[in-house]
């Protein structure tokens, strides 16, 4: 049996069985590792060092979500997008919808839009790090935490982070039955059906299933009426699930999760002509209802991965671990690429292409990786921690063309190997108010690619003869090292030198001009320091820190352009800095606020570099050398906005009989971002501000019903852009209203 009839089984038996279940979960019962909830009521407890430990001991910029906050942002419908700008410098964007999310902290990120992309933010999902983009995308339900680590984290978590870390914990079994169920329904027949349900089974066994369920109606009408393209897109059905299943007997615990997803949805929408020549704002007549595409658009995901947790304690020493990964995925997304029904020169106004372009992928990633950990007990203010890992991707995917008929003429097949073997070591050595810390790992990543099949007529780039092969292999050694001085029993200072690694990259592009390219490994050093405060009642939560990195032969994907071509380059260097802040207070009763916000710096740093412009008569602010190139020395890195703030308060009214009225309203803010590389006028996208409001009841009976908006005033962004053929844009969600019930137990 392949691994797609697997996988097609394995979601049809998860999805039938825990589609509406779900639930709330205290510590996991396997160990240190996922235990996330507080310690006291409260207090703050991260997992950034792989230990349980409150946020204010952790010399790492750490924010975590979880709870009501969570459950608030993370409604109506939407993906694990929800979370850009939530938290200090972190963006996320896609161009694929729901299954390529591309995230960026502090700046760091990647542009690209190739299976094969590698990015500086590891998204790590129940203690497993995941590298195809289209994996990183599984839905976001019955969570405990998440947390957003920035900086390098090279020495504990091996799979590319020198930008940071966004890690998923999942709620686990308990000793005690619990779940719950909730169900809403907003604007455009948006549905949000999630639960779980969970408890023992006897004989140290306990399990826990969860699911969601996610449509929403197409809602954007397509105007034309002579193509190939759906007369109506941009809805989605989205069904996850997962089984748990829990083993403790004295000191041994184990857990084994299965998972799956089942997507049948539009791709992105991409708007042609979005924007007015010589300007960011959009053309003339625009309307989120409407477009005009001739070119055929679909896109189907079906996904599945599993885990083993065991770990098993020794008496006096300490806990060693074992964490073992599978997960795999089939994406076939396709695209009216152009974004129009009309083809003129030159190509302004709204869908209006200079030629049509209709493209797709078929994507299989096949992920493997093992973990072994030791983390030792403490011994005379003493802990340390060390192991090894072992990662390895199978990455088969097809670049799909189309003619005008709908009919397809080429099919490029690239059969990608991906391994990398990481060894590392953390100590730490607490001296009364002062605590240290520093970690090693070594790293070594080997690539291999190979491409063959067919491109359409005209489209292979001159020269080139299939099938192609390329390899590349990098090894590098990261470090870090922090103190942590209790200046008072509430307040904490923190310094922390960390570096990042992230091995060489292939992209094995042969269209269109496009020929193979490898961009060696980029290195990373990064230095912050801070203050964080926790009142020793608990109330009030403050972190403030200030931010330094530098990054080496930094790995840039100059995309798009007249030909929509792609090639990896390496920038000499690439800095940046800034200031983060987070507090999270109450300063009365039932009143409770949290605030967040960051002031990140940028700049591309190398006078011999120069990347392809627009081929849509768009306005280049950059200076341009001889060959028409734009010389990028000194811009922005792409998405890495200047400011990010966001906002949350909650206020309630108890009842007379237990029960509670309550408002809840959350906002973020995002200034300006550039697109590309380079800088045009029509690419700087326009500062960006979402708000959201819950208002509701819960019965002293464990029951809620409530009234939510998300996006409440409504503002419509272009939040990215297609820059070869057209002024092409793509926009944020629009306002979604909606009722939500749920009930616990």
């Amino acid at each position: 049996m392949n691994s797609t009839t697997v996988a097609k089984s394995l979601s049809r038996a998860l999805l039938c069985g825990v589609s509406v279940l779900a639930a709330s979960s205290a510590i996991a019962q396997e160990g240190p590792t996922s235990q996330v909830a507080a310690a006291q009521p409260g207090e703050i407890v991260v997992t950034a060092t792989r230990r349980a430990e409150s946020a204010k001991n952790v010399p790492v910029a750490v924010t975590a979500i979880n709870g009501e906050k969570l459950d608030v942002l993370n409604s109506s419908g939407l993906d694990i997008r929800f979370l850009s700008s939530r938290t200090p410098s972190l963006q996320i964007e896609s161009s694929f919808g729901r299954t390529f999310p591309r995230f960026y902290i502090r700046g760091l990120g990647n542009t690209d839009f190739d299976p094969n992309a590698q990015q500086p933010v590891s998204v790590v999902m129940d203690d497993v790090a995941v590298e195809s983009p289209f994996l990183k995308s599984f839905p976001v339900f019955d969570l405990a935490n998440v947390e957003v680590l920035r900086g390098p984290q090279g020495t504990l978590f091996g799979r590319n982070t020198p930008a940071g870390v966004v890690k998923l914990d999942p709620q686990t079994p308990t000793d005690h039955y619990t779940g719950y169920l909730s169900g809403s329904w907003a604007t455009y027949n948006t549905v949000n059906v999630e639960g779980a349900v969970g408890g023992p089974i006897g004989d140290g066994l306990s399990f826990r299933a969860s699911g969601i369920l996610q449509r929403r109606d197409n809602w954007v009408t397509n105007d034309d009426t002579t193509g190939n393209a759906p007369h109506h897109l941009e809805g989605y059905r989205d069904l996850a699930g997962r089984f748990q299943l829990a083993y403790t007997s004295g000191d041994f615990h184990a857990r084994v999760d299965v998972h799956a997803r089942d997507l049948d949805g539009s791709p992105r929408l991409f708007r042609a002509g979005l924007f007015e020549q010589g300007s960011n704002h959009f053309s003339p007549g625009f309307d989120k209802d409407h477009v005009a595409q001739d070119g055929i658009s679909l896109q189907k995901m079906s996904q599945w991965g599993t885990n083993l947790h065991m770990d098993y304690h020794f008496d006096g020493l300490g806990t060693i671990y074992s964490i073992t990964g599978y997960e795999s995925a089939h994406v076939k997304s396709i695209g009216d690429i152009d974004g129009g029904d009309v083809y003129a020169f030159p190509a302004l106004g709204l869908n209006v292409g200079l030629f049509p372009d209709n493209t797709g992928d078929i994507v299989r990633p096949h992920e493997f990786s093992q973990e072994v950990r030791f983390a030792s007990d403490e011994f005379g203010g003493f802990r340390v921690q060390g192991g090894a890992y072992y990662f390895h991707q199978r990455l088969k995917y097809q670049e799909l063309d189309f003619d005008t008929t709908g009919t397809q003429d080429g099919d490029v097949y690239h059969n990608d190997k991906n391994e990398n073997v990481g060894i590392f070591a953390s100590g730490e050595y607490k001296l009364d108010k002062l605590t240290l810390r520093a970690g090693v790992r070594y790293s070594h990543d080997s690539k291999h690619d190979i491409v063959a099949g067919t491109a359409a007529p005209g489209a292979l780039t001159g020269g080139l003869v299939l099938p192609l092969s390329t390899s590349a292999k990098g090894s590098y050694v990261t470090w870090d090292g922090s103190a942590t001085y209790a200046l008072t029993q509430a307040v904490n200072l923190y310094a922390r030198v960390a570096t990042g690694y992230q091995g060489p990259a292939i992209q094995d592009r042969v269209t269109f001009g496009s020929v193979p390219s490898v961009a060696k490994k980029q290195t990373t050093i990064s230095a912050e320091g801070g203050l964080k405060m926790e009142s020793l009642d608990h109330r009030l939560h403050f972190d403030l820190d200030g931010y330094w990195w530098r990054t080496k032969d930094l790995q840039l994907t100059a995309v798009g352009g007249a030909s929509n071509s792609a090639a990896l380059i390496n920038a000499n260097h690439a800095v940046g800095y800034g200031i983060e802040a987070q507090v999270d207070v109450k300063p009365i009763k039932n009143l409770t606020l949290t605030a967040g916000g960051s002031w990140n710096f940028t700049e591309i740093r190398d006078p011999t570099i120069s990347v392809g412009v627009c081929g849509a008569l768009c306005t280049v602010t950059d200076p341009v050398n001889a060959e028409g190139r734009a010389i990028i020395d000194g811009n922005d890195l792409p998405q890495a906005p200047r400011y990010v703030f966001n906002v949350t308060a909650r206020y309630g009214i108890p009842l007379a009989n237990g029960g509670e009225i309550y408002a809840y309203t959350d906002w973020a803010y995002r200034s300006k971002i550039n697109y590309f590389l380079y800088t045009a006028k029509e690419f700087r996208g326009r500062s960006l501000t979402e708000g959201g409001l819950k208002i509701g009841y819960k019965s002293p009976d464990h029951w809620e019903i409530a009234a939510f908006a998300r996006n409440i005033t409504n503002q419509i962004r272009s939040i990215s852009a297609i820059d070869f053929n057209n002024l092409t844009g793509m926009i944020n969600d629009p306002r979604i209203i909606g009722a939500e019930a749920k009930i616990s137990f």
